[in-house]
C-alpha cells in the first residue's frame, strides 16, 4: 500500500510500462486486507495521467 485516505481509499502508485493483472490482484489484496472498499491503481509512466488510472469498488 502506497497511501491510505481517511482509511476509506487505498492508492497503489507505479511507473511501469503497462499495468497487469498480477498489479490489479495486488491492489485487491491490499483493499481486502485492510477492509477497505474503495482503491486507485495510478501508473505514472503514460504521456496522459486518465490514461493510467484504474479504480477498485469491493
Amino acid at each position: 500500500m502506497d497511501i491510505v485516505v481517511e482509511k476509506e481509499i487505498l492508492i497503489e502508485l507505479k511507473s511501469v510500462e503497462q499495468l497487469m493483472r498480477i498489479h490489479e490482484a495486488q491492489i485487491l489484496s491490499y483493499m481486502k486486507l485492510s477492509n477497505i472498499r474503495q482503491g486507485f491503481l495510478i501508473n505514472f509512466n503514460v504521456k496522459l495521467l486518465k490514461d493510467g488510472l484504474k479504480s477498485f469498488v469491493l
